[in-house]
């Protein structure tokens, strides 16, 4: 009997990763002989552990925090995504040199467009936050073509650099893109994602209430508890609350593609995951 093909996601921590239980289904769904699990990396030690994970037989593996910025540079081939992002959440152990990938930024879009059911296109977005989550997302957000993108971060020097690294893709798309302090953020917009730490530390919403409006499409990267503030305050201002939840299993299933060539159905992995974790569609 054929053993089946190895992948994992390393990070630090990593155990609270519901990425074994989505692609365990992906596989399931697919009829893909693949196994996934996690490994924890120690904070020095990231590199090494990719190359023995490697070394180990396995096909690939997904990377999260803190070492996504690392990734990239492990690979020979990086693609034009990671290369925006700087970051890469994805590698392949091809053959012929390995290939870094960043998923989370099309996972977020097709969350937004295709579970939410809400077009990106014409619209006014707001992203609060410039860190590591924020470059993952901001070119596939771009790519949706909104008619405007606002950067809002604590730092603005970081929201500008942001800014700055995608000009070129957001002119050339004819998307209007802006970047600044969190107060910068005043008026209302369309969609507001937080991709700020401010959910993980369970601190206040960063930015006014001023930005949402009834009807405002309101994404928490996080999900679960970490995200509970901010859909709470989303719901309380008539906007439309929505966690990280399917973020997470889309972007799981474009790595999946970028392994195995073929695209699971999220759907029936989003509300098992869901059920699971007693989590409720905000």
């Amino acid at each position: 009997m054929t053993s089946p093909d190895r992948y994992a996601v390393l990070g630090n921590p990593v155990a609270h990763s519901q990425s074994p239980f989505i692609h365990a289904a992906f596989a399931r769904q697919t009829g893909h002989p693949v196994e996934y699990s996690r490994v924890l990396c120690a904070m020095d030690g990231f590199a090494q552990a990719v190359r023995d994970f490697a070394a180990s037989g396995a096909r690939g593996c997904n990377v999260t925090v803190p070492f996504k910025f690392q990734s990239s540079a492990l690979a020979r081939q990086v693609t034009p995504r990671a290369t925006l992002a700087h970051a890469a959440n994805v590698l392949r152990f091809d053959d012929g040199g390995w290939l870094a990938d960043n998923t989370d930024g099309i996972g977020l879009v097709r969350d937004i467009e295709i579970n939410a059911g809400h077009a990106l296109r014409g619209q006014r977005v707001l992203l609060i936050g410039a860190g590591g989550a924020a470059a993952g997302v901001l070119g596939p957000l771009i790519e949706a073509r909104p008619a405007h993108l606002h950067v809002a971060n604590r730092t603005p020097d970081k929201a500008m650099a942001l800014v700055r690294r995608h000009a070129s893709l957001a002119d050339g798309l004819r998307v209007g893109l802006s970047g600044g302090a969190l107060h910068s953020a005043e008026s209302a917009f369309d969609v507001v994602l937080n991709s700020s730490a401010s959910s993980l530390g369970g601190a206040e919403v960063p930015v006014s209430d001023a930005v949402l409006q009834r009807g405002t499409l309101a994404v928490d990267l996080m999900y679960g508890s970490a995200a509970q503030r901010f859909t709470d305050w989303a719901k309380r201002l008539g906007a439309n609350p929505r966690d990280g939840l399917g973020m997470l299993v889309e972007q799981a299933a474009e790595a999946f593609f970028v392994w195995r060539g073929v695209m699971p159905d999220t759907r029936p992995v989003l509300a098992s995951l869901r059920e699971l974790l007693a989590v409720k569609a905000p």
